[in-house]
């Protein structure tokens, strides 16, 4: 587990594409049970140690993943999410090159707009027509920042946050992201996740009120590597 960042009342970590944020029926021990044990040695604790999940990541995805360590950073937080004021989360993409065609601007943000229904059973999300039931409105930007051969790397803003929605609205203009076969994606990856990582979070300090910028690094891998380097 890499921690990225951490203060008395936030902790961030860099999750990989094998850990999940929070316990689910697979019974693995979930990211949130890791922290609070890194928090529980390095500051000898004694007793439970108080850790609040304010986001989550789908486990195929990597990327930074924000906890609190207080009951006040947690509620402030979780307003701040639910209200997508004062934060901001960048996400990186890969996906094919051939399925881009022109929806892709080399010159400033494309913005997605669609309504999303979510299937409980297949855990999968899917582009509807505005006024199906229980349908919601999803938004989000993204621009080209790299390319390869046969991929295209881009950075992604969400306006709104919806189950699978990068995934899905991806998916529904034929960019399906490398790796995600339940998205149309040809191949899986080596590793088992998806090309999709929770790249930087952006927040004003529950606390402090200052202004708080933290970047997970790319995973260890040939082509986030490459496709990363142009960028940096």
């Amino acid at each position: 587990m890499q921690v990225l960042y951490e203060d008395n009342h936030t902790i961030a970590v860099s999750k990989t594409c094998h850990e999940i944020v929070q316990g689910d029926k697979t019974g693995d021990t979930p990211l949130s049970e890791m922290v609070k044990a890194y928090i529980k040695e390095k500051y000898q604790k004694p007793g439970e140690v108080f850790l609040g999940v304010t986001h989550r990541l789908d486990r195929p995805t990597t990327g930074v993943v924000l906890f609190a360590r207080t009951s006040k950073a947690l509620t402030r937080l979780n307003a701040m999410f639910q209200s997508h004021e004062q934060i901001q989360k960048t996400y990186w993409a890969i996906v094919e090159k051939s399925g881009v065609g022109s929806r892709i601007s080399e010159n400033g943000d494309v913005r997605l707009e669609n309504y999303l229904w979510r299937n409980e059973k297949q855990n999968k999300s899917f582009v509807v027509k505005p006024g199906t039931k229980d349908a919601k409105r999803a938004v989000l930007t993204y621009k080209a920042i790299a390319h390869s051969d046969r991929y295209t790397l881009l950075e992604i803003n969400l306006e709104t946050g919806r189950h699978h929605q990068i995934r899905c609205q991806l998916a529904a203009i034929g960019c399906p992201i490398k790796g995600d076969l339940k998205y149309g994606a040809k191949r899986s990856n080596p590793d088992g996740g998806i090309s999709l990582h929770a790249r930087k979070i952006e927040f004003v300090h529950p606390v402090s009120k200052l202004p708080i910028s933290i970047t997970a690094p790319v995973p260890d891998d040939t082509l986030w590597q490459t496709l990363a380097g142009t960028v940096e």
